[in-house]
This record gives C-alpha cells, sequence and structure tokens, in this order.
C-alpha cells in the first residue's frame, strides 16, 4: 500500500472514530435521562461543537432543547512532566478558538493540568498558568474552568491538596471585580478543604472531577463536600455501552446522573 494510501486510510478510519463517538454523546444528549433538571453544564470537545444534534449546533441545542450550559475544552493536552507536574501544552491559536466558541453557543472552556507531587514550584507554576490563560478566555467573554488535578494515585496528595489550595486562594484573591472563574479540582482528602474558594466572591462555583474513582466511591467522598458539585465524565458514563437497546441506556444513564445528583446536593 502506498504511503497516499495509508494517509487515506487512516483519515478515513479517524473520520469513521469521530462519527462513532459523536453518535454515542448524541445519544447520551437526547435521552430523556439528560436534562437540566438535575444537570447544569456539560463540557465539549471541538469536534463535538462543531458538529450539529438534530439540525442545531452541539451547544445550541443543550442550552434551547435541554437547559444545559455547554463548556469547550479548550487545552491541546499536557506537557512532560517537570518539577512534578505536568503544565498546559502551549496554545498558540486560541484566540481563534475562542472566537468561534462564541459564535457556536459555548457559556464557558475547561483546561486540565496534573499534578503528581507536592512539590511548591511546580504547584506555583501550574496555577499561575491556570490563571494566566484564564483571564485570556474572560476577556474573550468566556467563563473559564481552571482544573489542576491532582492525581488521586500520588503518596503526596494531601500535600499537594494544602499547598494548591493556598495558590488558588491567591489567584482569586488578584482577579478583579469582572473576573469570575469557575475551578474543578480533584475529591479532597481532607472534608470541606476547598471551602474557602468555594465562597471566594470570584469563584463561580467548585467542581469535582471523579479522577478515576469508582462512580460510587466517588459519590461518597462528594457528599461529604458542602458546596462542592459533580463534574464527572468517566463515572457519568460507568456502565453505559454503545451497543446497548435504548431502553436499557436510558435507565442505566437516569441511575447515574441521579446518584451523582444526590452526591451533589448532600450534605
Amino acid at each position: 500500500m502506498s504511503s497516499s494510501n495509508k494517509r487515506q486510510t487512516y483519515v478515513a478510519g479517524e473520520v469513521s472514530m469521530y462519527d462513532m463517538v459523536h453518535q454515542m454523546r448524541t445519544r447520551v444528549i437526547t435521552s430523556p435521562s439528560f436534562s437540566g433538571e438535575k444537570i447544569l453544564g456539560a463540557i465539549l470537545f471541538e469536534n463535538t461543537m462543531d458538529r450539529e444534534i438534530e439540525g442545531l449546533l452541539t451547544g445550541q441545542y443543550l442550552w434551547e432543547k435541554k437547559g444545559i450550559i455547554p463548556f469547550i475544552k479548550c487545552d491541546k493536552g499536557l506537557a512532560d512532566l517537570e518539577k512534578g507536574v505536568q503544565l498546559l501544552k502551549p496554545m498558540p491559536q486560541l484566540d481563534d478558538l475562542l472566537k468561534k466558541s462564541v459564535s457556536k453557543h459555548m457559556f464557558g472552556t475547561k483546561m486540565r493540568s496534573v499534578i503528581k507531587l507536592a512539590n511548591a514550584e511546580g504547584i506555583k507554576a501550574i496555577v499561575d498558568q491556570q490563571f494566566a490563560v484564564g483571564k485570556q478566555i474572560v476577556a474573550a467573554g468566556l467563563c473559564p474552568i481552571l482544573e489542576p488535578e491532582v492525581d488521586i494515585t500520588s503518596a503526596e496528595k494531601e500535600g499537594i491538596e494544602d499547598i494548591l489550595k493556598a495558590e488558588l486562594l491567591k489567584g482569586l484573591d488578584a482577579l478583579d471585580e469582572t473576573e469570575n472563574v469557575m475551578i474543578k479540582l480533584s475529591l479532597p482528602t481532607k472534608v470541606n478543604l476547598y471551602k474557602e474558594l468555594i465562597a471566594h466572591p470570584r469563584c463561580v462555583r467548585v467542581v469535582a472531577l471523579s479522577g478515576g474513582y469508582p462512580r460510587d466511591k466517588a459519590n461518597e467522598i462528594l457528599s461529604k463536600q458542602e458546596g462542592m458539585i459533580a463534574s464527572f465524565s468517566r463515572a457519568l458514563m460507568e456502565g453505559l455501552a454503545y451497543e446497548q437497546e435504548q431502553s436499557d441506556f436510558d435507565k442505566t444513564l437516569d441511575l447515574a446522573v441521579d446518584s451523582i445528583y444526590q452526591a451533589s446536593k448532600a450534605p
């Protein structure tokens, strides 16, 4: 097979993969179990944002038909590990993506970096970068979700979280009254560790990622955190399969959504 044919086959396979992924996401979004009654927002990939559901742009469908706020994942992945952290890769085309996101009915963005060790210098660099990019996003008219994820398998998780909280509070304090952000964090080891972040006037919401915990465990930890709500992806999709009958699919999704919703409401 020629290199040209190999490339064509690869591109065709990639398109087919994205088509199947969009079909699965469409099935979730259009399910009666997926609605603004128990879900505030949904985070989309750029490819999903660019596509349509029932003749409407995905973001438009989410808001107009479901009452769910659409966000776009705007980062380009993680840099190599350095000083115990993985910063965001450079995003030279971020301004263009933000303009497109506004035109496609996005309310906000989400960008993920990762912390693996309790290295104060590395954690400060993570937080400084998240807030710097967050300010750029606010200036474009969108609400950023800052996501400095803590690796839940790290032996230094509790120490990481103490340093991270202090740096996040400094970052929030430095914002002016026109700059509001959301923060997405791993579920903390200490109960209610992030209550000062939740109460901060510049913080719209603090949301939790499941971070690799099974849904039942993630819900158990979340239910103890006052004011923290779920932003689960893997835990939400747990038990769902492409080949499921629609009734089973909707029932499985409904149970997942309700359990996460109840954990978000407690205590």
